[in-house]
């Protein structure tokens, strides 16, 4: 049986910077594969190196050493297979929401007429479908992250990447947009990696949790996330926070952190 092409694969990727004051080293070794459609969720605490994780697949960056591959190719910048969503929605005020999630698909010289119409889709499926002819100022934090969302999508990219993208939310609304952008990524297939701080979040969201080191960033820990199937598949992340397997997830992954009192 052939094996299949990983989405993302990261080898023994080493990544150091440079200043006048010295080297600094941000990752030692570091792999991680990602299957096609796969959910991943990376923890670990402040200046390990998940954001940096996320900048070399999006080809932003390009390790000191090891590769970093997406679709068995090498990554040699930045891709519109790949698509970034970032903590802040970054959305431009003058602009309406619809000029707003079109935005990348005008910067990558895309039909304007088709991605106006992917737009004017995905918005309707966000609930944001009354809101079109809006300015940014008008939506609250919730929908202008779904309007991020969009414009993220609306260039089809094959991979999301996310770096934090509730943080800036109240508990509320992070709780129900994880829940609803969970569901919209899972039916639309994607392969996604998700950086975050919150374990509950990685846990109920993802189908992988990598727990890394202290910088130098390592692979510390993978867990394989499974929950017991309810009538409709997987459980929303809603629903996984209060089942048994969660708690022992979370328990595992809070006692892998390096996190301690007085650090």
């Amino acid at each position: 049986m052939a094996t299949q092409t990983p989405k993302v694969e990261l080898r023994d990727i080493d990544l150091r910077y440079f200043t006048l004051e010295g080297e600094t080293e941000a990752l030692r070794e570091f792999s991680l594969s990602v299957s096609p459609g796969e959910f991943v969720a990376i923890v670990g605490q402040s200046g390990c190196g998940k954001s940096t994780l996320l900048s070399l697949v999006a080809g932003i960056l390009e390790p000191t050493d090891g590769d970093v591959l997406v679709n068995g190719a090498p990554v040699e910048g930045p891709s519109p297979l790949c698509g970034y969503m970032l903590q802040q929605d970054h959305l431009f005020e003058w602009r309406s929401i619809l000029d707003n999630v079109v935005l990348g698909a005008e910067i990558q010289g895309l039909n304007r007429g088709d991605a106006i119409e992917r737009a004017k889709t995905l918005l309707r499926g966000y609930g944001l479908g009354e809101f079109m002819d809006h300015f940014p100022h008008q939506l609250s934090g919730g929908m202008r992250q779904r309007a991020a969302l969009a414009r993220t999508l609306c260039t089809d990219p094959e991979i999301l990447l996310l770096d934090e993208p509730f943080s800036a939310l109240d508990f509320q609304t992070r709780l129900a947009l994880s829940d609803e952008v969970s569901e919209i990524l899972r039916r639309e297939g994607k392969t996604v990696i998700l950086v975050t701080h919150d374990i509950s979040e990685a846990v109920s969201m993802a189908d992988k949790v990598i727990v890394m080191t202290k910088r130098p960033g390592r692979v510390k820990a993978v867990h394989d996330i499974v929950f017991k199937e309810t009538e409709n598949g997987r459980p929303r992340p809603f629903e996984a926070r209060s089942l048994e397997e969660f708690r022992n997830y979370f328990d595992q992954i809070w006692s892998e952190l390096d996190i301690h009192v007085g650090n």
